[in-house]
């Protein structure tokens, strides 16, 4: 890609900084079963109440603590924590999935000092 009137070509950097920050927190209510498949999630759940929640957070290790803050705060069951990427999924009924995610979102934003997005719902 020539960037430059000289006809050098112009190299890009892409770093990722990391911050305090949740970028994304999202329920699913009432998700297809085959979307549990393909997270590869226990397909045998009762799908008339269920529900899965992601969290994307950076540092990515904070996943881990925000997984047992979840757990704690509802009953949720943790579907996947990456400490890598900082991804949680977490599964259970709506209201306990929503329970896991007002209480993951308030602890990073009130005690870590976190900047969060809003909790999005589909």
């Amino acid at each position: 890609m020539d960037l430059t009137n000289s006809g050098e070509k112009m190299r890009i950097v892409q770093e990722l900084v990391p911050g305090k920050q949740i970028t994304i927190a999202h329920v699913i209510a009432n998700p297809d079963k085959i979307l549990y498949k393909k997270l590869g999630l226990d397909p045998a759940v009762d799908y008339s109440s269920s529900a899965i929640g992601i969290v994307t957070v950076s540092p990515a290790e904070t996943a881990i603590i925000l997984g047992d803050v979840s757990v704690k705060a509802s009953g949720v069951e943790l579907g996947f924590v990456d400490r890598f990427s900082g991804t949680l999924i977490v599964t259970g009924t709506v209201s306990q999935v929503e329970a896991a995610l007002d209480a993951l979102v308030s602890y990073a934003r009130d005690t870590l000092g976190f900047v969060c997005c809003p909790i999005t719902k589909t």
